[in-house]
């Protein structure tokens, strides 16, 4: 991903291949030497300076950067340095300043060096997701605050249940409070695959702590369980533990009791945790009594259960009715297509029931975006003849990014005749979310914006 800070002006048509293959060289250490009268082939400063950009021309410092064994040496100009960070000018022209034609910068990673040194020499952002976080680390350090905004947004922008622990451990590091609540969003509407991903195994212990201890984490404790012994694994195999239920109790510490084992369904606690060797015979004794006895015995774990998200309902529909030949199904798709100006989860939609009497409906549930598949169910509902809405789940809430139309489908099986909904909107205010609806063109059962099925998007936010 790249982006130009200020819009670039072309050089003029006389020259463009050749300022076209100064850039080019510039992408890796250009020690050319330039034609004569180069600076004539640059009509703007900007541009001029680009030319610089990791060139050892006029060169008066070199920096020597990235880990033993993994060094890269790169040729620095203190004026444009010192121009562009403040760091730099206290190094290169501060009262403590130091003489130095070589400096050594063992904690950045080479790529995410020249990055920085792209920004402040070319006013031109190039970020990529493998290099993200070690070039934030840079702009963080040298203080280089424009570029370390826009790694902050190419993070959130790639937000997602995989990558959403790794990062909330470094916005906090980075103290970048926006971010981390971007982090706790996603975490909390998508707990069992943020909790299930690999990036949860690479989290730091504090880290651990916190999400363990959350009290909006929308996820079966079982689920939490399981994830805080895969992080266990992975830590033994950090700090070189042989892989064994004492050491993966050790490394837990006290964050085990963060588990809120005692509101697991008794099921999870018999099949699961109990057998897993991690708790004590006391403990585990101690927690089949509090399911059982009378007398609960005190217990070191949280005994009560998390509250989780409560999800919100967008009725799109201003009343409902039913007609003698009206609403059937065979198989046909109802469709719809919505938007949101905020990030949202998607958990699943409210349907509509029997208009005579109670009975059972299979509903496959899909929502998509430009054609592709995000989440998808196949699931079993009972209605009780009532023009209530009934919710149908997906397996995992779907993250939904705002001003983008998505299409919500849903294909019924069952009582050949149910409630429709009448009077439908364009727009919906649910809290602070505003929902916009257009029709769908996988809509082969009738329903629209007007009228028809899908009366509910069922969401956090």
């Amino acid at each position: 991903m790249a982006a130009d800070i200020f819009p670039r002006k072309k050089p003029a048509p006389s020259s463009s291949s050749t300022v076209q293959q100064y850039h080019q060289q510039n992408l890796s250490n250009n020690n050319l030497i330039p034609a004569p009268n180069w600076q004539g082939l640059y009509p703007t400063i900007r541009e001029r300076n680009a030319v610089m950009f990791n060139n050892d021309l006029m060169a008066d410092v070199h920096f020597v950067v990235g880990p033993p064994g993994g060094t890269q040496r790169l040729p620095g100009h203190k004026y444009v340095l010192a121009v562009g960070s403040s760091v730099f000018h206290a190094m290169f022209y501060g009262e403590l300043a130091e003489d130095k034609d070589e400096i050594r910068i063992p904690d950045v990673e080479p790529a995410a060096f020249l990055a920085m040194l792209k920004y402040i020499y070319c006013d031109e952002i190039d970020l990529a997701a493998d290099t993200v976080l070690a070039t934030l680390y840079a702009a963080k350090k040298y203080i280089v605050p424009h570029l370390a905004r826009a790694c902050v947004n190419f993070l959130e922008t790639s937000l997602s249940a995989k990558n959403a622990c790794v990062l909330l451990s470094q916005s906090c590091l980075f103290e970048e409070p926006d971010l981390t609540q971007r982090c706790w969003e996603v975490i909390d509407a998508q707990a069992e695959l943020a909790l299930k991903s690999e990036g949860f195994c690479d989290i730091d212990f504090q880290t651990l702590e916190s999400i363990l201890q959350r009290e909006t984490l929308n996820a079966k404790e079982i689920v939490v369980f399981e994830a805080a012994l895969n992080w266990a694994e992975v830590e033994c195999q950090r700090q070189d533990l042989a892989l064994s239920i004492e050491n993966k109790r050790k490394v837990l510490g006290k964050a085990l009791y963060l588990i809120r084992i005692p509101t697991m369904a008794l099921d999870d606690f018999a099949n699961g945790a109990a057998q897993s060797g991690v708790l004590t015979l006391n403990e585990t004794n101690d927690i089949f009594l509090w399911y059982t006895a009378a007398k609960k015995p005190e217990l070191q774990f949280v005994s009560k259960a998390r509250k989780g998200l409560v999800p919100q309902r967008c009725h799109r529909f201003q009343s409902c009715a039913y007609r003698s030949n009206q609403w059937r199904y065979r198989g046909r798709c109802d469709s719809i297509q919505f938007a949101v100006d905020k990030r949202v989860f998607i958990a699943g939609f409210g349907l509509y029931g029997s208009s005579c009497g109670s009975a059972e409906y299979s509903a496959k549930i899909e929502l998509k975006r430009q054609g592709v598949v995000l989440g998808q169910n196949l699931s079993k509902y009972f209605s009780d003849g009532s023009s209530n809405t009934f919710p149908v789940w997906f397996e995992y809430p779907v993250q939904i990014e705002p001003d983008t139309f998505y299409t919500a489908s849903v294909i019924l099986d069952g009582n050949e005749l149910s409630y429709f909904g009448q009077e439908g909107m364009t727009e919906v205010q649910c809290g602070k979310v505003t929902v916009q609806f257009q029709c769908s063109s996988d809509s082969t059962n009738g329903t629209g914006v007007q009228g028809g099925q899908i009366p509910e998007l069922i969401f956090y936010a």
